[in-house]
């Protein structure tokens, strides 16, 4: 879909074309549920977290004025919510507020969270390995790496969401995939010849 066409639903939208809200919720359903399970580690709470989402959007649609995409806007709303019920259940995470400077060492890339080595078992066992190493992080590092992973969003577009400077964005990111990295490497989740992409900074 189009920017355009996604453009022309939401005037639909707010003109009273209820249905017209439908095809936006398939084009973002995925990864708003996708952004949610990974926060929350939950299938159950992924999907409620992802109805409410939607329900949000679409009952406060009017508020939104196509200053960032829809997309930044939905997750956004994704990991406000996640975040909101992560801090109801009280749940114990390591901070990644200490650690070295972003720029002193290159760490592994994570990618959107998918590699794919070649057994079903071993994907099953990385994916798991990921999920427990998620749970290991503070929510608010957690979500700022799942909206870099899973949202694709750039530095700025997460900075606007949650209020940072791209640099303290690009740091966090870092210190994420940091304690990330270290956690399968300690589980022994990265099987040999890991890649890294090359990319300058995170």
């Amino acid at each position: 879909m189009t920017r355009e066409e996604e453009s022309g639903l939401i005037k639909r939208v707010k003109d009273g074309d209820a249905g017209a809200f439908e095809p936006l919720i398939l084009e973002h359903q995925k990864k708003v549920y996708n952004l949610a399970y990974r926060m929350l580690g939950n299938a159950e709470d992924a999907s409620d977290v992802s109805q409410e989402t939607f329900l949000r959007a679409f009952t406060s649609l009017r508020g939104f004025r196509g200053e960032c995409k829809f997309s930044v806007w939905l997750y956004r709303l994704t990991s406000n919510i996640s975040i909101d019920l992560i801090r109801k259940r009280g749940e114990k995470t390591i901070s990644l507020d200490a650690g070295e400077d972003a720029g002193t060492h290159r760490v592994p890339e994570i990618g959107d969270l998918r590699f794919s080595p070649e057994s079903e078992l071993e994907k099953k066992e990385l994916r798991e390995a990921i999920g427990r190493g998620l749970e290991r992080l503070n929510p608010d590092h957690r979500r700022i790496l799942l909206l870099r992973e899973i949202g694709g969003l750039d530095y700025e577009e997460i900075g606007n969401i949650l209020k940072l400077e791209p640099g303290t964005v690009k740091s966090r990111i870092f210190r994420a995939r940091k304690q990330l990295c270290g956690f399968l490497t300690e589980t022994g989740n990265i099987p040999e010849g890991y890649p890294s992409k090359k990319s300058s900074g995170v």
